[in-house]
């Protein structure tokens, strides 16, 4: 009898279809049963003797929240018997209701219970137990996991005994996972954990990685690259980070039809192991990244997402550094910019922020300029080991693509079919703020914020606390100043405040949006469980 191993998890959601995600123990006939009689069935396929299936969900009626199990070859494999949660409902969402987005990154696995968590509470476990205990209640229409969702070199004990009895933990990785079938581990730790397995399979969600989910500083710049590629052990880690992110978060990120137009799912589901398919799509993800997008976009009623990649897309070549080649910045500004008046806000999904403290921005700017030989040989290779050891690897450090994405944002948010709101939604940095750029000259007619926010479930040590606290600050504005004068950089082509913030802790930020108007809350996670307000403000008044 197949069993289910992972999941079920609800990744897409619209007025009258959803995709589930599963994996399960043997191939078998995965089917979906509503309570309504809508519903779905697909045959699982094969990667790395691993079985899965994006089952889809079809004949929901909008507005409405359905209780849905999952069969595996006709026998329910979900909800189990001793379920203490609710059912697992697939809520499709209604013309006018508002939208709730809640997101978030960084998340570490939760210890089993019982266990001391070294890091403190997590927020999606007090998500998931504020929802069960009042499964009527509000709760998000869809979260957003902006990176990090696993930690490929920061494993885990138990995960660390478990390599350790199938390799050599003195070779290099090390303790870090070094194939697709240790990728699958880090998942089952992170998305077995009771509350969160609950959460994911009744809150469709939308994830991209960061850096973690293959290594810290992935694809930082070329001589990085070059230095991992010499390594014995490298292709295979990042072949199979890809390969892994590419069936248990990507899939799932796709509508029923990107899906059925995507060429290699439909190869991958014909063939009876799909392994060496999907490994010739990671390799050619490594050594070709223009012609793979990870990025997407999902429309919620009048509110646009469009989820980015800023790992994978990136040009490394100091004399021509992008966040993003030139095919996906072309598709972000097509899709911003598509059907203008369609839409009442813009997100805008980055795991990396735009916006960040003055002084970190004005260090990694300089330190671009350092690296790409404004002062002499000398100095550049000193800027890649600065660059490496202190993570200057954002927005910032990639200033030509900074001022491209300030000019979109601009262009989208100006005229009077612009949006409302255009909120740059990031995380990466382990602490929440939220930031309003100040344009010289005309004002967009939109209201653009830079919100942040991270961890779900990680810590920042208390000098990295102070270091960007200290990084809003008028002496550090200064200091930035003497960066960019050593640098030879120009100033940035706009200025910015912090209206909110720093929060540190582990949390989540929650947008409701109605109409035109839309609200912020951040929700913090405390150490008996709850998920406690510490912000709420408007954003947009409508």
């Amino acid at each position: 009898m197949a069993g289910l191993r992972l999941g079920p998890l609800l990744r897409y959601a619209d007025g009258s279809s959803a995709t589930v995600w599963i994996e399960a123990g043997r191939p078998c006939a995965a089917e979906v049963r509503c309570a309504d009689g809508s519903g779905g069935t697909t045959r699982t396929f094969q990667v790395a003797g691993h079985h899965y299936a994006l089952i889809p969900v079809t004949g929901l009626t909008p507005g409405t929240a359905t209780p849905y199990e999952v069969f595996l070859d006709g026998t329910r494999a979900w909800p189990p018997d001793d379920s203490p949660f609710p059912p697992s409902a697939i809520r499709t969402p209604a013309g006018d209701d508002d939208v709730r987005v809640a997101f978030g990154s960084c998340r570490w696995a939760a210890p089993p219970s019982g266990e001391h968590d070294p890091v403190g509470p997590d927020a999606l476990d007090s998500l998931a137990a504020r929802i069960a205990a009042d499964p009527e209640g509000e709760r998000p229409d869809v979260l957003l996991l902006l990176g990090d969702q696993v930690y490929a070199d920061e494993t885990s004990d138990a995960t660390r005994r478990r390599i350790a009895g199938r390799r050599d933990l003195t070779e290099p990785p090390g303790s870090e996972v070094a194939d697709y079938e240790e990728y699958t581990w880090l998942y089952d730790e992170s998305w077995r954990d009771p509350e969160v397995r609950w959460l994911l399979s009744t809150v469709p969600s939308c994830m991209i990685f960061d850096d973690h989910d293959v290594i810290d500083d992935w694809n930082t710049s070329a001589s990085w690259v070059a230095d991992m590629r010499a390594t014995d052990w490298w292709r295979e880690r990042v072949l199979s980070g890809l390969m892994s992110y590419w069936v248990y978060q990507h899939l799932g990120n796709l509508s029923p039809a990107a899906l059925a137009a995507d060429p290699l799912y439909a190869a991958v589901r014909d063939t009876p192991d799909g392994t060496d398919l999907v490994r010739d799509f990671a390799c050619r993800a490594d050594t070709e990244p223009a012609g793979v997008r990870w990025s997407y976009r999902r429309d919620f009623g009048r509110v646009r997402l469009l989820m980015v990649d800023t790992r994978a897309a990136r040009v490394l070549a100091e004399d021509g550094r992008a966040m993003l080649d030139a095919g996906e910045a072309h598709w972000l500004r097509e899709q911003a910019l598509d059907t203008p008046g369609s839409y009442d806000h813009l997100l805008v999904g980055t795991s990396l922020p735009w916006l960040l403290p003055h002084l970190v921005h004005d260090a990694e700017g300089w330190n671009a300029a350092l690296c790409r030989g404004e002062r002499g040989a000398r100095w550049a290779r000193f800027g890649e080991k600065v660059r490496r050891a202190a993570d200057l690897e954002h927005w910032a450090a990639f200033p030509d693509s900074f001022a491209a994405l300030t000019r979109l944002l601009a262009e989208v948010g100006t005229g009077p079919q612009a949006p409302a709101s255009v909120l740059v939604l990031s995380g990466d940095v382990h602490h929440a703020y939220v930031a309003e750029p100040r344009w010289p000259g005309d004002v967009p007619d939109a209201r653009v914020l830079q919100l942040t926010c991270s961890p779900v479930h990680n810590s920042i040590p208390l000098s990295i606390r102070a270091g960007f606290r200290f990084g809003w600050s008028a002496l550090a504005r200064a200091l930035g100043r003497g960066f960019r004068r050593h640098g030879r950089s120009p100033r940035p082509p706009v200025g910015w405040r912090k209206t909110g913030g720093p929060w540190f802790g582990n949390q989540l930020m929650t947008l409701t949006l109605r109409g035109r108007s839309a609200w912020l809350r951040l929700h913090q996670a405390r150490a008996d469980g709850a998920l406690v307000l510490v912000e709420e403000s408007e954003l947009t008044s409508g």
